[in-house]
């Protein structure tokens, strides 16, 4: 039999068996303990590094990591086998703290019942899923129809529509549950099918709840909603939001498709999804102090490729020409089989998607911003690794997907990270000096920076002149700040002494390239748009901004750098996670759930991917901020009144 070692991670002393040759980054997945991957464990991106504090393991010579750092015991988990007992240390950059997710909460928390009270003024309030108690006659000589007969009988009374379905797990047990509840029952009914979905025995009709989630990429919030609340601002008694499981297997969709390739991949990660949606109902049940039986409802939201996994189905033709998804829509069922807890008996929806990276979020999101209500034109936008971008109005939709890449969520810049404690988010530089002014997530010692940092620090090289406009650094300005590093010019944030990893942060031009082409993909998304909408920026009503990104950046220094486009800044507005915000309005307004399929099938998709009209505006948008200096006024008026 094969040697069996001990391998224990630190700071969490979890101790997990291992054999020899066992891949260290996959041991870690198993133990669920979190490392940065953000390529999958293909060894490509550098972020896995692990300190071997004690033992040893076996790893190939991985040019991302420098003789120092392989002299003070870092490794590649991606590329690190096991050979002996060992004890790993998982640097404070790849720990999860999840007091960012509540953080990013808060932010959301004034827009949230507005939006939704005024919806369901409009579309009406009915819950996807009623709840009726039936007081029933029992059987006698005179009326001996059917136990089944019976309930539908005063089902079809209260729900008012035709004689309801039962489904057979229903009849299995109906006969001992109306005897033992002495005719006392309480029916759950799905109002679009009349199918009865649940009995529950004795009145339970005054404890109506659903549970909305928002299946992001990287995170996953749950919602429990009163479905009998009297206003919107009264519906959500409880919250909860953590971290994806599956991130420890890749960060992008793509790299999670890839992973699915793998024997049993897609059981993985279907069961890792499920296990986080999980613990946030075990989390928002008891805090609300409700029995989870009483859930009659899920609403789930997100991009096509995690409603996949979701619903254990194989994504793989997502990513491959021409990148047909095996379905954007789920039809209403039960959750049984799919791996919730224990005691939900719920009926389960999903918002529709439109294509393979325009998905049910956005469509949630859409849904919600009430940009189909209007007739001005809106673009709304949800920047992350994919930037997914709609045009339109009351009339008419445009819709398109962009493969941005991770750059603003910390994938592919040698200090990225995703918005932590530790995470430079704000960023001035003294033009006279080069130093820098930052503020970290948490005020505490800085660990790398996240989206809304780089935004801000590549705007301020900018304005100052240190780079130019094809992102190079000017060599007339080296000094401790600016300097010759490993891989060419590079600008120190914060030296060794000050961080929490005790390295240089820096920003390189391999990062400045990056962080370019993910500007310029989003950016060259939405020109395609309007190009094809016939219309240009400056018609523009407003432009909405979705997710957790967009509360924490910048507007002037996202349209200094060619991000957004040049417009008042009262022009812009912040939804935060409209994704889950859609899920929760649905599951309380049949009417809004049906909005969210008419908004899907009226969307015209443009696919950008082998599009021609999307390479040259996203060529022409590869400078600061942007070949054509008509576009972005204002910033060049700025830099000719900066460098005079």
């Amino acid at each position: 039999m094969p040697q069996e070692y001990r391998i224990k991670f630190l700071p969490s002393d979890r101790v997990f068996p291992a054999e020899r040759g066992d891949n260290l980054l996959e041991i870690a997945m198993q133990a669920g303990v979190h490392i940065n991957a953000s390529c999958g464990g293909r060894g490509v991106c550098g972020k896995c590094r692990v300190r071997i504090a004690g033992g040893s393991v076996e790893s190939s010579g991985n040019p991302l990591l420098s003789d120092d750092d392989r002299a003070m015991g870092f490794r590649l988990a991606c590329s690190s086998s096991i050979t002996e007992d060992a004890v790993v240390e998982i640097p404070l950059e790849s720990q999860i703290d999840r007091s960012i997710l509540a953080r990013s909460a808060t932010l959301t928390d004034a827009n949230v019942s507005a939006a939704d009270e005024l919806l369901t003024r409009l579309y009406g309030r009915e819950p996807l899923v009623a709840r009726y108690n039936c007081e029933l006659p029992k059987p006698d000589a005179n009326d001996n129809i059917s136990d089944a007969a019976r309930v539908a009988r005063a089902v079809s009374v209260r729900a008012g529509c035709g004689e309801p379905a039962f489904p057979l797990g229903i009849l299995r047990e109906l006969s001992i549950d109306l005897r033992e509840a002495d005719w006392s029952i309480t029916a759950d009914v799905a109002p679009d099918t009349c199918e009865i979905t649940r009995v529950a025995r004795g009145n339970r009709e005054s404890a109506h709840y659903a549970v909305a989630v928002d299946i992001g990429t990287t995170t996953v919030t749950a919602e429990l909603i009163d479905c009998l609340a009297s206003s919107a601002g009264s519906m959500v008694l409880a919250s909860s939001t953590d971290y994806n499981g599956q991130i420890s297997y890749g960060e992008d969709v793509i790299s999670r498709i890839m992973y699915c390739r793998k024997r049993r991949g897609l059981t993985k990660l279907h069961d890792v999804i499920m296990s986080t949606i999980n613990a946030l109902i075990s989390d928002i049940v008891p805090d609300a102090k409700v029995d989870a039986a009483d859930i009659t409802h899920i609403v789930a939201a997100g991009n096509t490729t995690m409603m996949h996994l979701f619903y254990g189905i194989d994504p793989r033709h997502i990513m491959l020409a021409p990148y047909t998804p095996a379905a954007t829509a789920f039809s209403p069922s039960g959750v049984r089989g799919l791996g919730f807890m224990p005691g939900l008996d719920a009926r389960l929806y999903s918002v529709p998607g439109v294509s393979s990276y325009v998905g049910g979020d956005i469509v949630s999101g859409v849904a919600l911003s009430g940009m189909t209500e209007k007739g001005g034109i809106s673009l709304f936008m949800d920047i992350g690794t994919n930037g997914e971008i709609v045009l339109g109005n009351n009339e008419w939709l445009l819709c398109a997907s962009c493969s941005a890449g991770p750059a603003f969520e910390g994938g592919g810049i040698g200090f990225g990270m995703r918005a932590a404690p530790g995470a430079i988010e704000k960023v001035r530089i003294n033009q006279a000096t080069l130093e820098p002014m930052i503020l970290t997530i948490g005020r505490v010692r800085p660990l790398g920076i996240c989206g809304s940092g780089l935004i801000d620090l590549v705007a301020e090289l900018f304005i100052g002149g240190i780079i130019d406009r094809n992102g190079r650094f000017s060599l007339q300005k080296q000094g401790i700040r600016l300097r010759e590093g490993p891989n060419g010019m590079e600008y120190v944030l914060c030296f060794a002494s000050e961080t929490g990893t005790e390295r240089d942060i820096t920003l390189t031009e391999i990062d400045l390239d990056n962080i370019m082409r993910t500007k310029a993909a989003v950016y060259a998304g939405c020109s395609v748009l309007l190009q094809n909408g016939g219309i240009g920026f400056t018609d523009l009503d407003s432009v909405i901004i979705a997710g957790g990104f967009g509360h924490s950046i910048d507007i002037e220094k996202a349209i200094i750098i060619g991000l957004l486009p040049q417009l008042p800044v009262d022009r812009f507005r912040f939804m935060g996670n409209a994704s889950l915000g859609g899920a929760r309005t649905a599951a309380v307004s049949r009417g809004f759930f049906a909005k969210t399929a008419d908004i899907a099938r009226s969307m015209t998709n443009i696919e950008l991917s082998e599009n021609a009209q999307f390479m040259n505006e996203f060529m022409a948008a590869m400078f600061l901020p942007h070949t054509d200096d008509r576009a972005f006024p204002e910033v060049i008026d700025a830099l000719k009144a900066g460098r005079e």
